[in-house]
């Protein structure tokens, strides 16, 4: 049996440029999406959730790969105006087999094996870019939101996936885990393992505002096997 939670909260700005969806087919199989809007603004919260749905189904009937191609497909064109929205988005298959996440962008993915919290997906921005070269940590910081690939650009060979063996799967957008130190967020999955709605809810509602007060839409998708 597979259970999930799920949970998203707006940030500071004006509206929620998160989404998440889990889609479930007859046979238990589970497709999960979650997606972080590039920017804020009504059209952008107004694709976000079409994206997440998109998502969901595809990876719960083709897969986790298929699932963030389907959804790039529906923002591919710029559109009349220019303005077409954009975003970056985790995806995950579960059924018997295990776990499959495919993802673009600063989404990620982490596993819980009931002693570990590990941290699966690498980001694909700037940042991580450049600390393969080793550069001082503050620097490669200072690029840890350019993001290098996106739904826009999302091919085969630009989407990462990967399976996940643990039985317990987070996903979640930057709001989360930018905003929350490792170490609370191992606690939190501690305190809620066995409980996949309390610990999405827990892990939406630890993110803390930053220096700035700025505090980002934070969204999350529990998968427990």
């Amino acid at each position: 049996m597979i259970r999930t939670g799920i949970a998203t909260r707006e940030g500071s700005a004006a509206d929620n440029a998160d989404a998440a969806k889990v889609y479930v087919l007859a046979d238990g199989t589970v497709g999960a999406a979650v997606v972080d809007g590039i920017g804020h603004g009504p059209h952008t919260s107004r694709t976000a959730p079409l994206l997440a749905e998109t998502a969901a189904r595809y990876t719960a009937h083709r897969g986790a790969l298929p699932g963030i191609l389907g959804a790039a497909l529906l923002v591919a064109d710029p559109g009349p105006d220019g303005d077409e929205a954009n975003a970056v988005a985790v995806t995950a298959l579960a059924d018997d087999a295990g776990t499959r996440v495919a993802w673009v962008g600063d989404c990620r993915a982490y596993g819980w094996n009931g002693t570990t919290l590990t941290l699966h997906t690498t980001d694909q921005t700037m940042g991580q870019w450049v600390r393969i070269y080793g550069p001082p940590v503050e620097i490669a910081a200072h690029y840890d939101h350019w993001v290098r690939v996106s739904l826009h650009s999302a091919t085969v060979a630009t989407t990462r996936e990967i399976e996940v063996s643990d039985p317990l799967v987070i996903l979640t957008s930057d709001g989360v885990h930018d905003q929350i130190t490792p170490d609370v967020l191992e606690t939190l999955v501690r305190e809620h393992a066995d409980d996949p709605q309390a610990l999405a809810d827990a892990l939406v509602s630890a993110a803390r505002p930053d220096d700035d007060g700025y505090r980002d839409d934070a969204t999350a998708i529990v998968i427990h096997h």
